[in-house]
């Protein structure tokens, strides 16, 4: 028998000071039986940081990449289908990265592993002249401290201000400081 997905519920309130931006989002996750809550976690950050003001561009929308190898973990198409925005987490290989910047206006890849930053270096001078690429590392530490968070029912604040992510439910708040490791925008 297979296993299936666990359901997540999460009440998400932005506060982005840097930016200006407001917005409260209401998600529902599928945790795939093989994904972390650390992964899960991640791909909610992601979803956070990138859905758009307004829906005008297209809907972020969580994609079927742990059931599906060639699918991304998050996706945004305009409203007539162009892929705009293909989001990745984990550590995807040059061939895939190189695919996808072909392939969608925008590409970002949040990276969370101890080993990020030996994946990074030994892709980093390739995609010198790939100007849609947009790749972030989570500290290790700070998104095992993030996954403390997960909850089947969630009620998140999350604050970025000055390039510090504060993500609090309840009494418990996490600090992430995200690093840039390629891109610009």
């Amino acid at each position: 028998m297979a296993l299936k997905a666990i359901i997540y519920k999460a009440k998400v309130s932005l506060s982005d000071l840097d930016h200006n931006i407001y917005a409260d989002h209401e998600l529902t996750l599928a945790r795939h039986p093989s994904e972390t809550e650390e992964r899960m976690m991640i791909r909610l950050l992601a979803f956070v940081l990138n859905a758009p003001e307004n829906n005008d561009q297209g809907l972020l929308e969580f994609g079927k990449d742990m059931w599906e190898a060639d699918e991304p973990a998050l996706s945004q198409h305009d409203l007539t289908g162009l892929l705009m925005h293909w989001i990745e987490l984990g550590q995807p290989d040059e061939k895939k990265l190189v695919r996808l910047c072909g392939r969608s206006k925008k590409v970002s890849v949040y990276t969370f592993a101890t080993t990020a930053t030996t994946w990074w270096a030994g892709l980093e001078g390739k995609f010198t002249r790939v100007n849609n690429l947009n790749v972030w590392q989570i500290p290790a530490a700070e998104s095992q401290e993030l996954a403390k968070l997960a909850q089947r029912s969630m009620d998140l604040t999350v604050t970025p201000q000055e390039g510090v992510l504060f993500v609090g439910e309840g009494d418990r708040t996490v600090e992430i400081k995200p690093v840039r490791l390629c891109g610009g925008q």
